[in-house]
């Protein structure tokens, strides 16, 4: 019994010792330990960038333009926990914003401890800095002690500004942006195409053409808002 237990230790033992000896062998065949790049390396996958990749939809001059600051007051209700926006009104966890358009960033409220991220950003409240402010406050001035995720959603940020603009006042609202006007040539709902073939009309007869009428889009002018850390 002895015998036996010392006979399958001493093929264990001996395996042990082929596996390593294998093991070696391989690492110095294969250069396992030191590997080599190819001389010539495989080729890259480069993604082709999608042309207008950019963030699509109307700009933020034709958002404000048709934006409502009345909806803006109900999206700020997000804000209210913090931020105070009537005249003469404390601060609370966030600065007054009552007039905070047009005003220095991270300057509006006197007293008002700002995270030295924003105090330090330098520029103004102007309407493309209150966009991005709200879009991602931390994304705008990292380090920012405002909590507040952000608005997804451009109409909301829009209506926001319009709803600031409203309480406090601030520069000029920006022009919005004409419409792109088809190109000539190019048929708008079916325009350019000429009328079917009248039964019973002889060959080479002239037809009638329908004209078409555009609807004239109408902006409607409206009051900005955000919230400052």
């Amino acid at each position: 019994m002895k015998d036996d237990r010392n006979t399958a230790f001493g093929w264990i033992l001996f395996s042990g010792v082929v596996a390593l000896g294998l093991s070696s062998i391989s690492a110095k065949y294969f250069h396992g330990d030191d590997p080599e790049a190819p001389e010539e390396p495989g080729f890259f996958i480069e993604g082709a960038e999608e042309e207008g990749a950019a963030e699509s939809g109307p700009s933020l001059a034709n958002l404000l333009a048709s934006g409502s600051a009345s909806a803006g007051e109900g999206v700020f209700a997000k804000c209210s926990a913090c931020h105070t926006i009537a005249q003469g009104g404390g601060n609370g966890i966030g600065p007054n914003l009552y007039g905070v358009l047009g005003t220095g960033i991270g300057q509006h409220a006197p007293g008002f401890a700002y995270s030295s991220a924003l105090s330090g950003h330098g520029g103004e409240w102007n309407y493309e800095n209150m966009d991005a402010w709200l879009a991602s406050p931390r994304a705008f001035a990292s380090g920012t002690k405002m909590s507040f995720a952000g608005l997804s959603n451009p109409e909301d940020r829009a209506n926001v500004i319009l709803y600031l603009l409203e309480n406090g006042g601030g520069p000029p609202l920006p022009e919005p942006e004409a419409e792109e006007a088809p190109a000539e040539g190019d048929d708008v709902d079916g325009a350019g195409e000429g009328p079917g073939a009248v039964e019973g009309a002889e060959s080479g007869e002239a037809e009638a053409a329908g004209a078409m009428g555009a609807d004239q889009p109408v902006a409607e002018q409206a009051a900005a808002t955000s919230s400052e850390d």
